[in-house]
């Protein structure tokens, strides 16, 4: 099978491995830093991987996003306070099983449950893809457009609270894109008569905005305000840290339904982690014999969340594989760094890279194995030393990298007021209900949704109606259509 020549890719390659024994341990202390996300961290990091082969820096990156959903459980449980979006939903009955004294049984719940999620994604991302690609193979230029239009319209509707501030955000994103040479014509738009917005906005300051400054001045908003983390790591019973048979084969039920649910969920584009924890939770809570008991530190209530949010990160990375259009925030960096490595991303990328893809999968199998030991055994110590570090030395630390990360993405100090600039920006959107997701990965799409249009339009006699003509454009079309009415459906009725 094409995924044991994954492993052999993998393991003949001693530098991919090591880094991906590091982005295990990375993922896992980013994330158990409240309000550090697994995206800022990746943003941070991909100037990094300028300097490795292309497997290494796609599986450095990929395992850190794995992990770091993982390590937001460590801090959700601990400290009441999830270190990522993700975790949030594992705070209902995590912290109070952290009160009662059991915050080893709660992290052990935690890790085996996100590592079955994770595990589940991965497989359903390896056979998935795999089978979609040699469908959309054939797709041409019209059928391309019309994806990337269902991914604007779905991400427009589905990221935030308001489906006004989600299409607000995304045609920002594309707005913004559009900063540079026209790639028809070659002349200079939106670029204001600047000669440095002429080459265009990269990808890597916009996201250390957008993601990390914005996050650090809501962070430093948090630290002002008396926010303080208080540690649960201390256990009163002798079985508080042992997560035993019987309660893992009640769990299993719940862990199988909530990662298909999450995969599920991981396949649709902009709906995220945190999405599918909540709704596992609700669903799970929903189904059970004693709803009652939901909320007052049960494994049940741990497992249903870990699961599904952690289940969702192999199948984010189906249509990006499959179709090049990244399902998440991370999804639109992994993006970026196949193309910093020459790589076109799409249905042909299993015939030009397969032996890269495979190897890629591998790497995330066995990242999940690593912060499945590292997060069982370390959980608590990870987390009191989390505790110990005043986050007043951490933040200037991460702003500082910010700055180093902007300037050597293109050695330009325009791309560090690009960044700055940005940040004002993404703590705009966050304080406002807006969304910075939608705007990245508009951001990220906008470029070949323009080609594709374009290109169609060249392709075609009857001008617009070559998107009606075409079935699977069609049926794209007619997705978001159904996406965006059941959506303010939804809306209305509340």
């Amino acid at each position: 099978m094409d995924i044991f020549n994954g492993f052999a890719h993998l393991f003949s390659n001693a530098t991919a491995v090591g880094f991906v024994v590091l982005a295990a341990f990375v993922g896992v202390i980013v994330g158990a830093i409240p309000g550090l996300t697994a995206a800022a961290a990746i943003a941070m990091l991909v100037p990094v991987t300028y300097y490795l082969d292309p497997l290494s820096a796609l599986a450095f990156l990929y395992v850190i996003g794995k992990s770091g959903r993982f390590g937001g459980s460590i801090s959700a449980i601990l400290f009441n306070t999830p270190g990522t979006a993700a975790s949030a939903a594992t705070l209902a009955d995590g912290y109070p099983m952290a009160k009662a004294g059991k915050s080893g049984k709660a992290l052990k719940v935690a890790t085996v449950s996100s590592v079955f999620g994770d595990f589940t994604g991965e497989l359903i991302l390896i056979f998935g893809a795999v089978a979609i690609s040699s469908v959309t193979e054939r797709f041409g230029p019209p059928e391309y457009f019309a994806v990337y239009m269902m991914a604007f319209i779905v991400i427009s509707s589905v990221t935030g609270d308001s489906i006004i501030k989600g299409v607000l955000s995304t045609t920002l994103g594309v707005l913004v894109a559009m900063i540079g040479i026209d790639p028809i014509s070659a002349e200079p738009r939106l670029d204001f008569g600047s000669m440095e917005l002429q080459s265009g906005l990269a990808l890597i300051p916009l996201l250390l905005g957008i993601f990390v400054l914005a996050e650090l001045a809501i962070q430093i908003e948090n630290m002002r305000a008396g926010t303080v983390l208080e540690t649960r790591t201390k256990s009163t019973d002798p079985d508080a840290s042992r997560f035993t048979w019987a309660e893992f084969k009640r769990c299993v039920p719940v862990m199988f339904r909530s990662s298909v649910l999450g995969a599920f969920i991981g396949i649709l584009p902009g709906l995220g982690s945190a999405v599918a924890g909540f709704s596992a939770y609700g669903e799970e809570k929903r189904r059970s014999r004693d709803p009652s008991k939901w909320g007052t530190g049960i494994v049940e209530g741990i497992a249903a969340p870990e699961s599904a949010n952690n289940a969702v990160s192999g199948p984010t990375m189906i249509p990006l594989l499959a179709l090049g259009v990244p399902g998440s925030t991370i999804a639109a960096i992994l993006i970026g760094v196949f193309l910093i490595h020459g790589i076109p991303v799409g249905p042909s990328i299993f015939n030009t890279s397969r032996d890269l893809i495979f190897g890629l999968f591998a790497a995330g199998l066995l990242g999940i194995l690593l912060y499945g030991i590292i997060g069982y055994f370390g959980g608590p110590l990870i987390g009191r030393i989390i505790a110990m570090i005043p986050p007043r030395l951490v933040y200037p630390y991460i702003f500082l990298t910010c700055i180093v990360s902007a300037y050597s993405s293109r050695t330009s100090i325009s791309d560090i007021f690009i960044m700055c600039g940005a940040g004002f920006l993404g703590y705009f959107m966050r304080k406002n209900g807006f969304s910075p997701a939608a705007f990245i990965i508009a951001f990220v799409l906008a470029s070949g949704a323009e080609e594709a249009f374009r290109q169609s339009l060249l392709l075609s006699n009857s001008g617009w109606l070559i998107f009606m003509e075409r079935p699977w454009a069609l049926l794209f079309f007619t997705i978001a259509l159904l996406v965006s009415v059941q959506r303010i459906w939804q809306k209305t009725r509340r």
